[in-house]
């Protein structure tokens, strides 16, 4: 009986990829002795793996590719405050890659306040997203608590809503709802990336919500008294904690090259709260 080879499939392929017609690759089949039966599942096997294989490609490489426009701080002419409308926001660092920039003034100490009391009451032990099935899990990475605001919820997020939408030239309805994190000492949240991984067969569903996730915006709450910066390790920095200033930082494809990869160092001594906005490429649903 004869058998279907890899190199008798590989051989199929190239016929094809040449532009040979089909029913000319099968009479070239049938005249070096092979039997028709043969030869026509030979075909349709190949060509079937092949254009799977193609398909597979063209969707991994539109996950990684890069989106056409990021949210981004209106840095031209090296200004040392940024007008969001109902405040000025000072500019106290950046970086051009990663595109990190550190943010003061973003709010005031009564909105702190305001955040911290309103997710007091609702807070529990922080999930991360499942990425085999677009859920979300315990992660021993993750030793925080924390809540999210619906957008718009109180008034509070309302403002810092509109605020962010601003400064970054973002819609309002593209991020997610405000989280707010409470770090206990010890708790911290190890080095990771915020976009989701194309290769996990749970993003296809995460990203139905308003696609990938293209920015960050972690702001402070308050001031522990020692540790709980957030860090990049890819570019050695850490960002100290400081209440009403936040780190801000975009990325403009789902991969390590972005050099966004990021953590919350552990709380040495008293406790931390974070508020947490990130901004998806559609409207978020």
């Amino acid at each position: 009986m004869q058998q279907i080879t890899p190199e008798l499939r590989r051989w199929i392929v190239e016929q094809a990829s040449a532009g040979v017609r089909p029913d000319d690759v099968l009479t070239a089949m049938r005249q070096a002795g092979w039997q028709e039966a043969v030869a026509v599942a030979a075909m349709e096997s190949a060509l079937s793996e092949h254009l799977a294989a193609k398909q597979a490609a063209a969707q991994a490489a539109s996950t990684t590719s890069a989106v056409s426009a990021v949210p981004m701080l209106n840095l031209a002419g090296a200004p040392r405050r940024l007008d969001a409308g109902d405040r000025w926001v000072d500019v106290i660092a950046s970086l051009q890659n990663p595109r990190v920039v550190v943010l003061g003034n973003l709010l005031s100490e009564i909105e702190c306040e305001a955040l911290i009391e309103s997710a007091r009451p609702r807070l529990a032990r922080s999930l991360t997203v499942q990425t085999q099935t677009g859920g979300e899990e315990l992660n021993p990475d993750r030793t925080s608590s924390g809540m999210f605001f619906n957008r718009g919820e109180t008034p509070e997020v309302a403002a810092l809503e509109a605020r962010i939408a601003r400064l970054v030239n973002w819609p309002v309805q593209n991020g997610e709802g405000i989280q707010v994190l409470h770090y206990r000492p010890g708790a911290e949240y190890k080095p990771h990336y915020d976009y989701f991984d194309p290769d996990e067969p749970g993003t296809p569903t995460i990203l139905r919500r308003g696609g990938q996730r293209v920015a960050t915006l972690v702001m402070y709450l308050n001031e522990p008294m020692r540790g709980g910066g957030t860090t990049f390790p890819d570019v050695g920095l850490e960002v100290a904690p400081v209440r009403g200033h936040a780190v801000f930082f975009s990325y403009d494809r789902p991969h390590p090259a972005t050099r966004t990869l990021h953590g919350g160092a552990p709380v040495i001594e008293g406790e931390k709260w974070v508020a947490t906005k990130w901004l998806r490429e559609r409207e978020f649903v």
